[in-house]
């Protein structure tokens, strides 16, 4: 059977730009310009013929339209990664780029990302130290551990015991982060047996604008 599919680039663009609320903030995730991501939208909607976003003076908002097809694509492209996941030979090693704050206690968390990666030996873990927002919009890690509840679009801020985890809402499932979170959590329950808090929205917070000094984890 042969798919009728709009182009693919294009539907990055919307669903990067859907998360952000943001052509900028789509373009620096996506490595490209706004211009481009406003381009290739523009071209996604001439092809579907609605209209996807409403833009405003400094700000682009989701249409009726555009909310439904955003849920639509998430999980197509949802799909596809697990779907490239499983074929992934035997071996083959991810790498999570984990952000820390200044303060956070990196021992600790060393101790237990080394029980991670026995029982996931084809996780790898990288972690930058001090890295908050600032480096998680510009894509030099992949998650972050934060000191305080951070709101951005497209972001999603989740309670731990010493911080916050945020990570974008398009990668916030993907299996990596899942381990991750398992990992977190998990830690948590033991320490602290209670109710688990609901995640907290993301949304516009000032970032930590401090240079990463990256190293391995044991």
């Amino acid at each position: 059977m042969t798919y009728l599919l709009p182009p693919l680039n294009a539907l990055r663009a919307f669903e990067a730009a859907a998360r952000h609320l943001s052509f900028k903030q789509a373009a620096h995730e996506l490595h490209v310009t706004a211009g481009a991501i406003s381009q290739q939208v523009r071209l996604l909607e001439e092809r579907l013929g609605v209209q996807l976003f409403e833009r405003r003076t400094r700000q682009v908002v989701l249409t009726s339209t555009g909310e439904t097809y955003l849920g639509q694509v998430r999980k197509a492209f949802r799909r596809l990664a697990e779907a490239t996941a499983e074929l992934k030979p035997e071996g083959v090693t991810s790498l999570l780029h984990i952000g820390l704050h200044a303060s956070f206690a990196v021992d600790g968390l060393r101790a237990r990302l080394a029980k991670l990666r026995r029982a996931h030996p084809q996780l790898a873990i990288r972690i930058s130290q001090p890295a908050g927002l600032h480096e998680l919009l510009e894509g030099k890690v992949d998650i972050v551990i934060a000191d305080r509840v951070q709101r951005y679009p497209g972001y999603k801020c989740e309670p731990l015991e010493n911080g916050f985890l945020i990570g974008p809402l398009g990668t916030a499932d993907c299996p990596e982060i899942e381990t991750l979170r398992s990992c977190l959590l998990d830690h948590v329950g033991r320490e602290r047996p209670t109710t688990p808090k609901p995640p907290l929205a993301a949304g516009a917070a000032s970032p930590a604008r401090r240079p990463s000094k990256p190293f391995l984890s044991a």
